[in-house]
């Protein structure tokens, strides 16, 4: 496996909708936000303070997932369509770099030293490690039917993975690459958050509408959390995207269908409110300063402002045709 050099993505294919900006709006920790939208195959990205577009950056077709490398110089995007990991430029904001032959790659996590890709794919149920040196597969190991969201450790010798079927969260060595235990939490498993001292770890279950935390010492589920919000049909609350505030007070987690983000107390497991954003609210990320919530609402095409102080959506911004994914520009070294 190799990167494709940028120069076979030069001309009209890359070309992208490019609005002028400043040198300094490309400076590292800037807030800008970078959203993909899987029916445009473009990543947009808005500037951190005024929330404008900067530019519609060109991609594989069916950008999903977004992460950043641990120094923010990079976004990588998986393509589900495309079969492909995108590399994009956080200064000269393009596709510099692409991975290939990734079999519908699904959601993906980076090693803490930017080494190694670790990704679910969904269509193989298999979990997979890249080492980004040399572009070769160092393992693949078999999961559950339909894997999708991906967790390393800070200290990079273990990854969680979910089983969308079988209900299950695999704990996997990375230094053996073996799994080494089998979690069942929830309905179809999605996303994670990992508590700030790696003691417990937070799973969106979307089918039960609820959240399973994960004592990381014992392995088993020490806590559910169910998501009610009035209103809605038990079967509409389908909750998969989470973030935990900066000082990990907080949860946030978007109910899918419900259309809202539920705001939870991350000591007391207790649901503080429901938010009321777009039609089925999927990603979620923190603004730099902790004071705003950005959720990427699928159903209605664009992204909603919270206000996490006051609890309410600010505005809502056009965020391209289906918008799945953000994440923001924060400084080098930070979340």
């Amino acid at each position: 496996m190799r990167l494709i050099p940028n120069k076979i993505l030069s001309g009209a294919a890359l070309a992208a909708v490019v609005m002028v900006a400043s040198p300094s709006i490309w400076a590292a920790g800037t807030g800008n936000l970078f959203v993909s939208s899987e029916d445009d195959d473009i990543v947009t990205v808005f500037d951190g303070k005024t929330l404008e577009p900067i530019k519609k950056i060109k991609t594989e077709e069916r950008p999903r997932w977004l992460a950043f490398s641990p120094d923010h110089t990079k976004v990588y995007v998986a393509c589900g369509d495309g079969d492909a990991i995108d590399v994009i430029d956080v200064k000269q904001m393009k596709v510099v770099d692409r991975i290939p032959d990734i079999d519908d790659p699904e959601i993906f996590a980076i090693g803490p030293n930017d080494k190694r890709l670790y990704i679910s794919n969904e269509d193989d149920a298999q979990f997979t490690i890249y080492d980004l040196a040399s572009k070769n597969v160092v393992s693949k190991v078999d999961v559950g039917q339909e894997p999708e969201g991906v967790l390393v450790a800070p200290d990079g010798k273990t990854a969680y993975v979910t089983s969308e079927v079988a209900n299950i969260v695999h704990k996997i060595n990375l230094d053996s690459n073996e799994i080494e235990a089998n979690i069942v939490v929830g309905n179809r498993p999605r996303r994670f958050a990992l508590t700030g001292d790696g003691k417990h770890l937070w799973v969106t279950n979307e089918l039960s509408g609820s959240v399973s935390i994960i004592d990381t010492q014992t392995n088993k589920v020490a806590d559910t959390i169910k998501f009610e919000p009035k209103g809605f049909r038990a079967e509409d609350v389908t909750p998969v995207g989470i973030t935990l505030s900066e000082d990990g007070s907080r949860a946030f987690v978007t109910l899918g269908r419900a259309n809202h983000v539920a705001f939870v107390n991350a000591d007391t497991h207790e649901v503080e409110d429901y938010v009321l954003v777009g039609a089925r609210a999927w990603g979620v990320a923190l603004s730099n300063d902790g004071t705003q919530l950005y959720v990427t609402n699928g159903l209605s095409d664009d992204m909603s402002i919270v206000d996490i102080a006051n609890k309410k959506q600010l505005r809502s911004i056009p965020a391209g045709r289906r918008p799945h994914s953000v994440v923001v520009d924060t400084p080098a070294g930070s979340s």
